[in-house]
């Protein structure tokens, strides 16, 4: 509460916190009452629809969280009682208790310390790619909405073409491409493929007709200005918010990639994590090659996977959903 409310109108002194409280509690009371009254009422078919919808919307967050909350409480037991103690809680002392520390050091210690370079390995493909794919995004699609050349309504039907075909088809031609250059096996051969990103192109070209006005780049042209200033000075700071939903849409498709390294890559330091724990996953399965390799390591290394996409969005949330929403009103 503010200096000017914590005085009394009446009386002219300063309230004491329990009538700060009563005051805080009556006018959410009556912004309550005022936004009942002021409610549409709704008829009973209305009504219906509305409970069936948010049936609905229960499930499918259900349906997104009860996985996740799975993968958090089983991280936290032994391999025996992953199998022991009931899925959504913790193991109980009977079934070796909390040993979140204890697998969260065997996943990084195990052979060789594989997982930990198997995380640095996704780290650098994400945010290399992330960006890239988004600066090159930001400049094709301030080009395309703003500026006038040949070919401009041609690149914008190619690009939504390319956005149709599947990323798993073009694979194979790409591996032998760069089988034939050199590049297979290489951190490259997984990175190039990604930096082109026709969703994101498409959405940046939307995003830029709608919040770039093309009379402030005619003013900014009259003043002498170049492209090259107008996009970083202008353009830039008027297309963040989708710069950053683009940015958060790439991170997690180069952090979720998995056929593309697969293919692309056999040496096993160069793995990102989802074919690192695929590889952990199949050696489990086969006791001959695992050697003991705990099933709790596997999902522990997978909680820690999800760990920073879950950070990206929640700290890019605000951007992310301010970039829809202009991308959706063109």
């Amino acid at each position: 509460m503010t200096q000017a409310n914590s005085i009394s109108p009446v009386t002219g002194k300063k309230l004491t916190h329990r009538e700060k409280r009563n005051a805080k509690a009556s006018q959410r009371y009556y912004r309550e009452r005022m936004a009942k009254k002021n409610a549409p009422k709704l008829t009973k078919g209305q009504r219906a629809s509305s409970w069936l919808l948010h049936i609905i919307m229960f499930f499918m967050a259900a349906y997104c969280i009860v996985p996740l909350l799975w993968l958090v409480f089983s991280a936290t037991k032994s391999n025996g009682g992953l199998y022991d103690s009931f899925g959504l809680w913790f193991a109980g002392s009977q079934d070796g208790g909390i040993q979140l520390w204890q697998n969260l050091a065997g996943t990084f210690n195990y052979n060789g310390a594989i997982y930990g370079r198997w995380l640095i390995n996704t780290v650098v493909y994400a945010v290399v790619v992330g960006f890239g794919s988004t600066i090159i995004a930001a400049f094709a699609g301030y080009a395309v909405a703003v500026m006038k050349f040949p070919g401009r309504k041609l690149l914008l039907a190619v690009t939504l073409a390319f956005m149709s075909i599947p990323t798993t088809i073009i694979t194979i031609p790409l591996f032998l491409l760069y089988s034939k250059i050199g590049l297979v096996n290489t951190m490259w051969s997984v990175i190039i493929p990604q930096l082109s990103f026709p969703f994101g192109l498409y959405l940046m070209i939307i995003y830029a007709q709608q919040s770039v006005p093309v009379s402030l780049v005619e003013a900014a042209k009259l003043d002498g200005a170049s492209h090259w200033t107008i996009f970083w000075k202008i353009a830039l700071p008027l297309l963040s918010p989708g710069f950053v939903t683009v940015l958060l849409f790439s991170l997690v498709g180069a952090w979720n990639n998995y056929f593309l390294p697969l293919i692309m890559l056999s040496d096993r330091t160069k793995y990102p994590l989802t074919v690192g724990l695929n590889l952990w996953l199949k050696m489990s399965g086969d006791p001959s090659v695992g050697g003991g390799l705990p099933d709790s390591y596997i999902i522990t290394g997978s909680l820690v996977a999800v760990i920073p996409l879950i950070i990206s969005f929640i700290f890019l949330q605000r951007y992310w959903q301010s970039g829809l929403s202009a991308g959706s009103v063109k």
